[in-house]
């Protein structure tokens, strides 16, 4: 089943983030975002301020929907996200399905 296709799940405190391996082959499935330690990241470009806050409208939505919700950080035009599961102090399958379904906002990942 593809990333966008699944929901996420709940985390809880003991559980363990995914290993560097383990997020490694999870972002092929992501490419678009990018890899950094424990978190995984994308920047947005859109044709105006407008545009912008209608996608972060967007994602907030879905990562309300989704029960997993990403830093997020505007400048104008643009729009960086980051995903990391905080609870576990890093990533988790959560911060991947999230990262596919947004990279579906945008008609891109697919």
């Amino acid at each position: 089943m593809k990333l966008k296709e699944q929901k996420c799940v709940p985390c809880h405190s003991g559980m363990p983030p995914l290993t560097p391996e383990d997020a490694q082959i999870m972002h092929q499935d992501v490419p678009e975002w990018t890899l950094k330690d424990i978190r995984i990241e994308r920047t947005f470009v859109f044709k105006d301020f407008n545009e912008a806050i209608s996608f972060v409208n967007e994602v907030a939505e879905l990562a309300e929907n989704e029960g997993h919700h990403p830093d997020i950080h505007i400048s104008y035009n643009r729009v960086r996200l980051e995903l990391t599961t905080h609870k576990i102090r890093g990533l988790s399958e959560n911060d991947f399905i999230l990262a596919a379904k947004i990279n579906a906002l945008t008609g891109s990942g697919d």
